[in-house]
């Protein structure tokens, strides 16, 4: 074996699905730890559009967050929580795998046109804005399922029920996924997945400009190599800040469609005059998401586009700054359970 490396020389050594296993367990944790403030940014997301009597003020993250404890109690708070860790579980083991994989293998390509004993050439910001992109659209078309389940698990009945028969629902993992294909179809699992694909600059954006911001901090500053905890928790605040401000308008119109809001669904009925067959419940097809868009921005303006946005900020802010604060250290857990599993299948 070779001599111990530093830990950031010891994170590179990991394998694609170390790599993965590292950022899917740093992500369930993170997002674990600020679970409810999702679930109240998925409520104001989509009750902007389908509850017309609330107040800006009733929006807040934190109005939201007392109003689904009054009615639901601290269960409410964790509604869809298995669907969601699981979501998050797959989406981020698919990124990071695909991610880490690309890139090792991108950059092994261009060491090989280097002279012998080079040290590896740093990718510049549009290979890591595009890599990542790539590993983003690969990781949504296999895990998008799961999130549409997780979201409308966490809407729950407040804005469900607006466009349902009233009764009893059932809420499993399976009894939504059954309605899910009930009402659109297996193809039903998939909505949102444009929108999807065009958020994959999300992650990209994010990870590219934390990369080269972190680049630039250690060449210009004497740290060996290693950053400070508080320095990497400003670092991924502001990439996921900037990240988040760039995409949201998609952000919304994603969970509006996965969520079937008002806004999401249109009658067949609406372009008839005179509103004609009202005594027919009309069947309501699935907007896209430029069509919610400029729905939104006829109802409410260009600020509609914005609805919720300081709750998606505080959430994706929080949630991803303690995933850069811990994913070093969950890279070296996933590298003993790797190890762990080797030996495991080797007296096996």
């Amino acid at each position: 074996m070779s001599t111990q490396s530093p830990p950031v020389k010891q994170a590179q050594q990991l394998t694609p699905f170390a790599a993965a296993l590292a950022g899917a367990l740093g992500a369930c944790f993170s997002n674990a730890v600020v679970y409810p403030l999702d679930v109240a940014k998925t409520r104001i997301q989509v009750t902007s559009s389908a509850a017309r009597g609330k107040r800006k003020d009733e929006l807040s993250m934190l109005s939201m967050i007392l109003d689904i404890f009054k009615e639901e109690g601290i269960n409410g708070w964790y509604r869809g929580f298995a669907a969601t860790m699981l979501n998050t579980f797959s989406m981020q083991y698919a990124y990071f795998f695909f991610y880490s994989f690309m890139r090792s293998s991108y950059i092994k390509r261009m060491t090989l046109k280097l002279p012998p004993g080079s040290r590896p050439p740093s990718l510049s910001t549009a290979a890591e804005l595009s890599l990542g992109a790539a590993a983003g659209a690969l990781s949504q078309i296999f895990t998008i399922p799961v999130s549409v389940i997780a979201t409308r698990q966490q809407v729950g009945r407040s804005v469900r029920e607006s466009s349902q028969e009233e009764g009893q629902m059932d809420e499993s993992f399976l009894a939504v996924a059954r309605e899910i294909i009930r009402e659109d179809g297996v193809t039903g699992l998939w909505l949102g997945i444009k929108p999807g694909m065009v958020l994959t600059v999300n992650p990209a954006i994010t990870y590219g400009v934390y990369e080269r911001l972190k680049t630039l901090l250690l060449i210009a500053s004497s740290v060996n190599g290693k950053l400070s905890p508080g320095t990497t928790f400003l670092l991924g605040a502001f990439s996921k800040t900037l990240a988040t401000i760039v995409t949201y308008p998609y952000i919304m119109a994603k969970v509006r469609i996965q969520a079937r809001t008002g806004d999401a669904d249109v009658s067949e009925t609406d372009s008839l005059p005179g509103g004609q067959n009202e005594k027919t419940k009309p069947k309501a097809k699935q907007a896209g998401a430029l069509g919610l868009l400029l729905r939104v921005l006829r109802k409410e303006g260009f600020v509609g586009w914005y609805q919720g946005m300081s709750a998606q900020i505080i959430k994706a802010v929080l949630s991803q700054a303690l995933l850069f604060v811990s994913k070093e250290q969950f890279e070296h857990w996933a590298l003993v359970i790797m190890v762990l599993f080797a030996k495991f299948t080797s007296r096996s």
